[in-house]
């Protein structure tokens, strides 16, 4: 079963981060352990969660410079 985030949506399950990135749930927890997943919220039950804003955020810093546009 897929999840889609809804619209709006401020705070992203691993399921949702990952279908978002096209990433496995295993590559995910690989970037975590090795600090280079976005920033998490851990949930009392162990869940995580991302804020979108986070999600944003890290996608930003890993924007590569390509050639100029004319």
């Amino acid at each position: 079963m897929t999840t889609t985030a809804m619209p709006g949506t401020t705070h992203l399950t691993v399921n949702d981060v990952c279908e978002e990135l096209g990433i496995s749930r295993s590559t995910f927890y690989d970037w975590r352990a090795g600090g280079k997943a976005p920033r998490c919220i851990k949930l009392p039950n162990g869940g995580l969660r991302v804020r979108r804003t986070d999600l944003e955020a890290w996608i930003e810093e890993r924007l590569e410079s390509g050639p100029e546009v004319a």
